[in-house]
């Protein structure tokens, strides 16, 4: 669910202080765009999953990340009523769970 390596590679690029603030930016504008889809904004589907993806993945979401991209295809192919929107939004919530343990447990 969690790519750690990734996670550790970014933690050491940017320091543990400066860490700390990535991932509380990233998770304050994933929540803000999760909120718009739980809203049923998906007037921008394509784009908010677009930027869902890059910043997932760049945080070692991976599955969050994968379904986002497939989402984000979806949509780009004029087929975004097929998104599974609410289940984009759980993986959110699984992998979001899941880093914060393993982030007490590993640093």
């Amino acid at each position: 669910m969690i790519d750690w390596p990734r996670v550790t590679e970014l933690r050491e690029e940017v320091g543990a202080e400066d860490f700390e603030e990535v991932v509380e930016i990233f998770l304050e504008e994933v929540e803000e765009v999760i909120g718009k889809l739980q809203g049923g904004g998906s007037s921008q589907l394509e784009q908010d999953l677009h930027f869902l993806k890059g910043s997932a993945l760049n945080l070692g979401f991976e599955e969050f990340s994968a379904l986002c991209l497939d989402g984000e295809r979806r949509s780009a192919q004029g087929d975004a009523e097929s998104v599974d929107v609410a289940a984009i939004i759980s993986k959110f919530h699984d992998s979001k769970s899941a880093f914060l343990t393993g982030l007490s447990e590993r640093f």
